[in-house]
């Protein structure tokens, strides 16, 4: 993803844009209920699609930081062969919707599904709902796998980068508003955060890879 220093994000121009000729338009003509929706609708979009600048992370090599803003609602130990822990963490129209890249890695795959947009409480929304997964793996061979779940939202999951493609820590790589994020963690990972604690992107340590798996 191309690095966007503008203060919204590319994604929400056409939003933003819609809602600032309808606040003029209805202006104009003096449709004071409709212009007052139209302009709390620019303010709205303004501010789910704002574009902060974050500080590089200063921690170790095998750290990995949070992907997303949001709250730890769950965290699980799972029995599977290439992963022991999974972690859920769920964001919201409050928070900044771009995704970052958690650690310094190669983004091994990108397995994308459209579908619906159903609240995360619905016994479908993990079987129909629109999603992303990434596979991303350091020079040590740690794999991090991170599937984004779209819930109730009028846009979808924007990924801008590709299969293959060597990612900066903290790198935005798309952009998803209203979303449930999963992680999924290997063995030799020690986790650094609770259920209940309030992440933000790039700046929230998520945990450290005990030790280094040997190249192949």
């Amino acid at each position: 993803m191309k690095n966007n220093l503008f203060p919204v994000a590319q994604e929400g121009r056409k939003y933003i844009g819609y809602a600032a000729l309808s606040f003029i338009f209805f202006a104009l003509f003096n449709f004071g209920i409709l212009e007052f929706i139209s302009f709390l609708a620019l303010l709205f979009f303004i501010f789910v699609y704002r574009n902060p600048e974050r500080l590089a992370p200063n921690f170790l090599e095998n750290s990995v930081a949070s992907p997303v803003d949001g709250v730890v609602i769950s965290i699980e130990e799972i029995d599977d062969k290439e992963y022991a822990y999974k972690i859920e963490i769920e964001g919201s129209y409050l928070n900044v919707s771009f995704l970052r890249a958690p650690l310094n890695a190669s983004l091994k795959s990108i397995d994308k599904k459209s579908g619906a947009r159903l609240p995360k409480f619905d016994d479908l929304a993990k079987k129909i709902n629109e999603n992303v997964a990434l596979l991303f793996e350091d020079n040590h061979k740690n794999k991090v796998k991170i599937i984004h779940m779209a819930k109730q939202s009028f846009d979808g999951i924007t990924i801008g980068v590709a299969e293959g493609q060597n990612i900066l820590q903290s790198s935005r790589y798309g952009l998803m508003v209203n979303g449930l994020t999963t992680l999924y963690l290997p063995q030799n990972f020690r986790l650094n955060i609770s259920i209940g604690n309030e992440l933000i992107a790039s700046e929230s340590l998520i945990g450290y890879f005990s030790k280094s798996k040997k190249k192949n």
